[in-house]
């Protein structure tokens, strides 16, 4: 009995140890003194009143002068963060300059507003040569979130053609009439190895294709003498006029440096949003270049705020008619989740805290966490212990280390044991307040006006985003709604709204919806937020957004989970998930697709009206991750559905083995506001061996529905789904001609 008691108080002495031991391992490496102040002062004193780095957005931006003060920002950056602890490498390697150096010392050169805008007169528009017009049918387009601001995609279709990217290809279709429907053209562009044709947008008899490119210096490693190769990755927007099918042309090719995000099209004016790493040693400025011409200089804005870490995001606005351009560059974390309204970008990402936030964090954990939990007199000999200003730091911590082991080895067992736990639960409770404040998300709100591009505002609200349907602008308000979770004792989770003004100001919250359950999926609807949560159960919330201050309306529990919320009217949604059911150990299981329509006539106490549900188990579609993937018409009554599902096992005998059959197609619905009649299934594939659920997309021409796979188009009637035509995509046999000129 005496040696298990021995043991145990052996094991809680070196588990208070080690608790404290962590704190003072930070003391000891922090440097003696340093005079460095940028961007803010570490603490020179370690038992310096504790103060927690301050996570508070500023509002402030700035204009960067120089090539030479973007330098010496990052740098002085970086070497701050690598003498606390950064893993960053301050590296002295000669890097090249991806441009005319000489061109950015001057601060005339640097572009800003409508100064930013080029001009360039060399473009042909044909705008007299276009599908005709005399008696179009009606066609569906891209499924967006927001009226008038489209949203890239790798298909695209008009009144008569389709227009779809794979790999490095661009096929070109006359989809209608569908009795006759042929491959146009099927065109190779010259992108570099192992790239592919992300997505465009179409207007009119333009196309605006965007890839993924790199750009190759020349750099002499320090110290050596030969050559070597450095790469850098560029994002290319190629415009080009298909007025002529059998003869596309490209009318401008345009390079920015940096990773594509996102793109939107607001009438004839393309905005893309394109980031990449800030290269510390010697930044890559992004530049818009036309071939080898610098075309565009954006101008390079930063924030008082530091960030962990730093990327150069820009923002490229193109009228692809009038051939003028422009472009902004913003320096902060990597661009995440974009919003786009008629007037405003969004740009979100989740905070990063500072570089030595956490190393600070635990000292404060210590003294507001562990030091008050212990008995008085220790407090008492801890703050005089840190008032002497004539001991070292580390000195310092050695005799508060001594003093807690002497606390501990004066107390029994179960003092000592009562000790440790109150210990524990005040860093518990202090690491779930914590967290709480430093999982947030930054928002930065960018007005466009034609080609003027002008930043607003800087905001930062409490939890993460899902996807751009966590965010809405209604009249001056920006909504957004996110998820918030913290770590102690126990994962907790609840969900948030905030309403913010023009500035981007909080001027309303609801925070703590559904505790313990996150959010599925959003949709904002004028003045309701339609929310779905999700744990074992789907809440499904309505949301009063009509005053400043959201407040719950109604709630409905259902089975299942929505992953996608779409409008059929103004007091009906269509909801796009998965079923589940309780299984025998108490958890849930996940079956199939389910497609729910609710009815919120009563807000008070919504509705389910009906679900239909599609497949068991196994069963996916890419509307869950894709909004783009589905087709809804009210007026056309169509829904349409990508489905891809795991059959049956079956023996394969050429190959004498047993595998899966897989089956992929599209289910169609016609829906009303009594809910769903299925009209049919339109299958594309039903074979063994592993399929992916992807590249599905369906639209439709006049009454004619397609339906896209990755190797077959089919078209069938849209109201009794009676096929009437189909065109192979992909055929081994085809000799496939590349009539166009490579792309420099």
């Amino acid at each position: 009995m005496c040696d298990q008691l021995n043991f145990k108080i052996i094991i809680a002495v070196v588990t208070a140890i080690a608790v404290a031991g962590s704190f003072g391992f930070y003391f000891a490496s922090l440097p003696q003194s340093t005079s460095y102040t940028l961007p803010y002062n570490i603490p020179s004193a370690v038992f310096d009143q504790p103060k927690i780095i301050s996570l508070n957005s500023s509002q402030e931006v700035r204009k960067f002068a120089s090539y030479e003060e973007i330098t010496k920002f990052l740098q002085d950056t970086n070497l701050n963060y690598r003498r606390n602890g950064g893993s960053v490498s301050l590296d002295r390697t000669v890097y090249p300059v991806p441009f005319d150096s000489n061109l950015m010392r001057q601060e005339s050169q640097w572009n800003s507003g409508e100064e930013a805008v080029a001009v360039l007169q060399n473009a042909d528009r044909n705008l007299n040569s276009r599908p005709d017009e005399s008696a179009p049918p009606g066609y569906s387009t891209t499924n967006i979130q927001v009226a008038n601001v489209d949203e890239p995609d790798f298909i695209k279709n008009d009144d008569k053609y389709a227009y779809l990217l794979s790999g490095d290809k661009l096929t070109i279709i006359e989809a209608y009439p569908a009795e006759s429907a042929k491959i146009i053209l099927k065109i190779g562009i010259d992108i570099p190895p192992g790239y592919s044709l992300q997505n465009m947008f179409l207007n009119k008899d333009r196309l605006v294709i965007f890839y993924q490119d790199y750009q190759e210096t020349d750099y002499i490693p320090e110290y050596g003498f030969a050559p070597s190769k450095i790469s850098s990755s560029l994002t290319h927007a190629v415009v080009m006029d298909v007025s002529e099918k059998e003869d596309p042309k490209i009318i401008k090719d345009y390079s920015i440096n940096g990773y594509y995000n996102n793109a939107r099209m607001i009438g004839d004016n393309v905005y893309l949003v394109t980031q990449n790493d800030v290269n510390y040693p010697r930044p890559i400025i992004p530049l818009i270049r036309e071939g080898s011409d610098v075309v565009v200089r954006p101008g390079v804005f930063y924030f008082g705020n530091p960030e962990q870490y730093y990327n150069f995001n820009t923002i490229t606005a193109l009228d692809i008619f009038e051939d003028k351009i422009n472009a902004e560059t913003f320096l902060m974390s990597g661009a995440g989740t974009i919003y786009v309204s008629e007037k405003n970008i969004y740009i979100t990402y989740q905070q990063n805290p500072p570089y030595n936030y956490y190393q600070t964090l635990e000292k404060d954990r210590f003294f507001e966490a562990i030091v008050p939990a212990l008995p008085q007199e220790s407090q008492n000999k801890i703050k005089e212990i840190t008032k002497d200003n004539t001991i070292s730091q580390q000195e310092k911590w050695n005799r508060v280390s001594d003093l807690l082991q002497e606390t501990y080895n004066k107390l029994s067992s179960s003092e000592r044991g009562s000790l440790f736990q109150k210990i524990q639960n005040s860093i518990n409770e202090y690491d779930s307040r914590i967290q709480q404040q430093t999982l947030r998300t930054i928002v930065h709100k960018i007005g466009i006006d034609d080609l003027t591009l002008k930043y607003a505002a800087k905001a930062d609200v409490p939890g993460r985003l899902l996807n751009q349907f966590s965010m809405d602008e209604s009249g001056n308000r920006f909504r957004i709604a996110t998820t918030s979770e913290s770590y102690g004792q126990r994962f907790v989770q609840s969900n948030n709204v905030y309403v913010l003004d023009e500035n981007l100001n909080t001027v309303g919250k609801l925070e703590r919806i559904a505790e313990g359950e996150s959010i599925y999926s959003t949709r904002f609807m004028s003045d309701r937020l339609y929310m779905v949560t999700f744990k074992q159960i789907d809440p499904f919330f309505v949301i009063d957004l009509s005053a400043d201050t959201p407040k719950v309306l109604g709630e409905l529990k259902i089975p299942g989970y929505s992953s996608y919320l779409h409008p059929y009217d103004q007091n009906h949604v269509i909801g796009i998930g998965k079923e589940t059911k309780d299984n025998q150990w108490g958890g849930t299981q996940v079956e199939g697709v389910k497609v729910a329509l609710f009815d919120v006539t009563n807000v008070a106490n919504p509705v389910v009206i009906d679900v239909k549900t599609i497949g068991k188990q196994g069963t996916e579609s890419e509307v869950l991750s894709d909004h783009k993937a589905l087709l809804f018409d009210k007026e056309k009554n169509i829904l349409s559905i990508p489905i891809w599902t795991q059959g049956e096992q079956v023996y394969v005998s050429d190959k004498q083995y047993y595998d899966y059959k897989f089956w992929r197609g599209f289910y169609v619905f016609g829906v009303d506001k009594t809910g769903f009649t299925l009209k049919g299934a339109i299958q594309h594939s039903n074979s063994t061996g592993y399929d992916y659920a992807q590249a599905s997309r369906s639209f439709y021409i006049g009454d004619v529905l397609y339906t896209v796979s990755p190797n077959l188009i089919k078209m069938n009637d849209l109201d009794d789904l009676e096929e009437i035509n189909q065109l192979r995509l992909r055929d081994s046999s085809q000799i496939i001609k590349y009539p166009m000129t490579r792309i420099d």
